[in-house]
C-alpha cells in the first residue's frame, strides 16, 4: 500500500490480509509521457498520445504475429495505487462509490486493462495509442482483442449505482 495516498471524506480503507494468494511476472515496462497520476488522462479515449511497451527479452518471443491484430488489450499493474479502500470518494460525485463500481486504480488489486490501437511493432517494443497510466508502469499482459467477443455493444453502467439489478 502507498501511504502517502491522498484520502477523501467518504472513504473507507480495511486491513489487508499478511499474505498474497498468488504471484504473478511483470512481462515489461508501459512508457508514457506522464510522470504523475495527475498528469494522466482518465482514461484512454481521453488522448491521442503514443505510449510504447516495453517488453523483457525473455517475453518478447510472445510478440509472433501479433501484428496481425489492429487492437491490443493491455493489462497492467497500478503500483503506486492505494490496495486497501473498498469505499471511495470520486472528485465528480457527491457521495463514496463502492471500489468495485469504480475505475479507479485503487483497488485490492491494482490491475487496469486498457483497450489499445496496435501502431508498430519493433525490437521488443508495441508502440500504441489509448493508455493512461503513469511512465514505468508494469506490463502484465498483451492479449488481441477480438471485436466479436470482447465487444458488449448493449453493456449499461448506472453512474449513480440506484438501478436494480436486472433478473
Amino acid at each position: 500500500m502507498n501511504e502517502d495516498v491522498e484520502r477523501r471524506p467518504g472513504e473507507e480503507a480495511i486491513p489487508l490480509p499478511a499474505a498474497y494468494d498468488a504471484g504473478l511476472y511483470f512481462i515489461g515496462r508501459v512508457r508514457t509521457p506522464w510522470k504523475a497520476r495527475a498528469e494522466c488522462p482518465k482514461n484512454g479515449t481521453q488522448t491521442d498520445a503514443v505510449c510504447t511497451l516495453e517488453v523483457d527479452a525473455r517475453y518478447q518471443a510472445a510478440l509472433q504475429n501479433l501484428e496481425g491484430a489492429t487492437h491490443l488489450i493491455v493489462l497492467y499493474w497500478m503500483d503506486r495505487a492505494a490496495r486497501d479502500l473498498v469505499r471511495q470518494q470520486p472528485r465528480h460525485a457527491e457521495g463514496s462509490r463502492g471500489t468495485f463500481s469504480l475505475r479507479s486504480p485503487a483497488r485490492p488489486n491494482p490491475i487496469a486493462l486498457a483497450v489499445v490501437e496496435r501502431l508498430a511493432i519493433a525490437d521488443g517494443t508495441v508502440r500504441v495509442r489509448g493508455l493512461d497510466c503513469i511512465d514505468g508502469t508494469p506490463l502484465l499482459d498483451i492479449k488481441p482483442y477480438y471485436a466479436s467477443t470482447d465487444s458488449r455493444p448493449e453493456a449499461r453502467v448506472d453512474r449513480a449505482g440506484t438501478a436494480k439489478a436486472q433478473a
